[in-house]
């Protein structure tokens, strides 16, 4: 099946700190760009606005604030890392909503710094695995019509 495959970019301006070594650094701005690449699992129409609204939504929280006085960051150290790992989760919540996919998000505090976490390897296992269930189902259906077949 062929997907159809989108890309978005999204831009947050917040200042952090980060802890090193168990202290806090100095809180200093960034405009992040978040990229995320999606695939559309099914043939329903959604207008590209309403993946960029929820989306949008989610970062709001986060605009023109210290992020590490909101959650999660107030007791995770919003490390690129780390802030890239929790707008996956978030957002791949978010599209699965939709009928979504995330397959790729890259996050950089700076343009000569970012941070990539591809998902390709964990969609394909959960296709397969997808497959692998409906192979079993298929089998026990089988099973059950030779029987109903076999009183006839």
């Amino acid at each position: 099946m062929k997907y159809s495959q989108y890309k978005f970019k999204f831009y947050l301006n917040a200042s952090h700190a980060i802890y090193i070594n168990g202290n806090l650094g100095q809180s200093h701005p960034h405009t992040w760009e978040i990229m995320i690449d999606t695939i559309k699992l099914n043939d329903r129409f959604i207008q590209f606005h309403e993946v960029e609204r929820r989306i949008e939504q989610l970062l709001h929280k986060y605009q023109d604030k210290y992020i590490n006085e909101i959650e999660p960051f107030s007791s995770l150290n919003p490390t690129l890392e780390n802030i890239c790992e929790f707008f996956k989760n978030s957002i791949r919540k978010l599209l699965k909503e939709v009928g979504w996919e995330l397959i790729k998000i890259e996050t950089s505090e700076t343009p000569a710094r970012s941070y990539t976490i591809d998902l390709m390897d964990e969609i394909e296992l959960d296709v397969r695995l997808q497959e692998q269930e409906q192979i079993e189902i298929d089998r026990e259906v089988e099973k059950v019509i030779s029987k109903m077949l076999k009183k006839i």
